[in-house]
């Protein structure tokens, strides 16, 4: 399976899927700009890749900044955190992979600053790992969701290049296409950027699972048509409450699955909840460029050249319209508060 995400001895290696389908080039990652610059233009995406990239490219940024001291060594760490923070500000898999290896260098009694840049290194590939490790639980967990013969629409892209492994939503699709549960995708184009038009037919095709691109606003078509049996897509930060931001227009789908009686379920690992934050509300949404909306994946022109537009990332979707989180722990089900809250309790 393709990765989208490689640490090759002395550098990260990116696959630029901005270049998908057309063109297969691989990125040589060496400076904490670079890998900045790859998570914020989409070289690289999906809230588990974006965690992994920050990591590494954590790791780069400190490689090149030798420290004096333990204090100077923290003191840098802090400021390249705070750097590769701003490249996204949605996928809480940003935050957590770069917290997750601080608190685990904060614990270290090395006072030299080489061995404690050594030693992230070894906390980044063990993210990694970490990663695919939750994507094939997710997968096991996901079949209890998937019927015989299901049809299946899903959104954006969730698979091996938005993780480290085979995918959040997309390995629970992968999984029911190697057990022979005889499933068909719909693949949401994903308007603006046409992540499930360019990587998700990409990674359909390559595993053999049958398969049609439709465009976004065709999904309830195909519900009220009882062509649909269910939705399942990824999440990029879940509130304590359950409710899920996601992809722009997760949340258009999930209105429409709740009218048509489909069941609607989110893939993502427990790395992807902000239990700090209580709703959806509180979830920080970024609006990207106009020109994503001006242009078809920034090529073609398609309005005037002038025209306003909104360009919101993503969109969150409330509890009340998801059946269910798939995680690596099992299904979580309403009630999301008092659900979430014993999930994590029983394993932390």
């Amino acid at each position: 399976m393709i990765r989208a995400v490689a640490w090759k001895k002395d550098f990260l290696e990116l696959l630029d899927q901005t270049l998908l389908p057309e063109t297969t080039r691989y990125l040589e990652t060496r400076h904490i700009e670079e890998a900045f610059e790859a998570i914020q233009k989409l070289r690289v995406r999906g809230a588990p890749a974006i965690g992994i990239t920050a990591a590494y490219g954590l790791y780069l940024g400190m490689r090149a900044a030798p420290s004096r001291s333990r204090t100077e060594f923290f003191q840098t760490l802090k400021e390249k955190i705070d750097y590769l923070a701003a490249a996204r500000p949605t996928a809480v898999n940003l935050f957590w992979a770069m917290e997750e290896i601080r608190s685990k260098l904060e614990k270290l009694t090395d006072t030299n600053p080489d061995l404690l840049t050594q030693r992230l290194l070894d906390f980044a590939i063990e993210l990694h790992d970490d990663d695919r490790q939750r994507c094939e639980a997710m997968a096991r967990h996901g079949q209890q969701a998937v019927p015989q013969n299901a049809r299946i629409v899903t959104h954006c892209n969730t698979g091996a290049l938005a993780t480290g492994g085979i995918g959040t939503a997309f390995g629970v699709i992968y999984q029911a296409h190697r057990s022979g549960k005889n499933i068909h995708v719909y693949a949401d184009e994903t308007r603006p950027v046409l992540q499930g038009a360019r990587l998700t037919m990409f990674e359909l095709a390559a595993a053999n699972i049958p398969s049609q691109l439709i465009c976004d606003s065709m999904a309830a078509t195909l519900m009220r048509q009882k062509q649909v049996h269910l939705v399942i897509l990824g999440g990029d930060r879940i509130a304590a409450d359950g409710s899920v931001a996601n992809k722009i227009g997760t949340y258009a789908l999930a209105v429409a699955a709740k009218y048509h009686d489909v069941p609607f379920y989110v893939a993502a690992p427990l790395s992807t909840f902000d239990l700090a934050i209580a709703s959806g509300s509180e979830i920080p949404i970024e609006v990207r460029n106009e020109d994503e909306i001006r242009r078809v994946f920034n090529k073609s022109l398609i309005t005037l050249p002038d025209a306003q537009c909104w360009n919101p990332a993503f969109d969150v979707t409330p509890p009340e319209l998801i059946t269910g989180i798939i995680t690596e722990r099992g299904i979580i089900r309403p009630p999301y508060v008092e659900n979430i809250r014993s999930t994590f309790a029983a394993f932390s």
